[in-house]
């Protein structure tokens, strides 16, 4: 019996210990929730947590997503034509088949995104981190990726005609069968670790 009171202080201790830890978690999910029903609706969001959201398909076409925290998020196919994504945290995002086309992406870190056979026509990513990105089939006609770091990232058969690599580092990147013409590598880091001459 003496064991009795202990088992029970135990039981109420480890109680009173997991209810606020659950509703912390569900605070952060209904808060999670309004932040992307708030995303939708006004297509304003900087600097906002979404990391690993669930935005597949989603309309954000010219969305205000400056510095946001899209970690690991799911925008497969979504609609971020013309979209604001400066400075914002997209590593391991998935993008696969999303329209990025004219979206600014300027110091955006996509380390370890994927890009395949998304369309980044004519996107701004001066300076963005793209090293280790997946871009099978990825489309950058005319994209800015002067400064960017493309190394170790893959760019099989990646259409990269007319694009501005000038200063990129191309570092073991994987450039095999991709679409290269008049694509400018003035002083790039070309992926055999040689610069490029202008």
């Amino acid at each position: 019996m003496r064991f009795v009171y202990p088992l029970t202080t135990t039981l109420l201790t480890v109680f009173w210990l997991t209810v606020p830890v659950f509703a912390q978690s569900k605070s952060n999910s209904m808060e999670r929730i309004k932040t992307i029903q708030r995303l939708l609706s006004t297509y304003e969001c900087p600097g906002c947590d979404l990391s690993e959201a669930d935005l597949s398909e989603a309309d954000l076409s010219e969305a205000n997503l400056l510095g946001a925290n899209l970690q690991k998020a799911n925008l497969k196919d979504a609609n971020l034509r013309g979209a604001i994504l400066s400075s914002a945290n997209l590593i391991e995002a998935n993008l696969a088949g999303a329209n990025l086309q004219k979206a600014n992406l300027k110091d955006a870190n996509l380390r370890g995104a994927i890009l395949s056979s998304a369309n980044l026509i004519e996107a701004n990513l001066e300076g963005a981190n793209l090293s280790g990105a997946i871009m099978h089939s990825t489309t950058m006609r005319e994209a800015n990726l002067k400064d960017a770091d493309l190394s170790w990232a893959d760019l099989y058969q990646a259409y990269l005609e007319k694009a501005k690599l000038n200063g990129a580092n191309l570092f073991n990147a994987n450039l095999n069968q991709a679409k290269l013409d008049q694509t400018d590598f003035c002083e790039a880091t070309l992926p055999n670790g040689k610069k490029r001459d202008c």
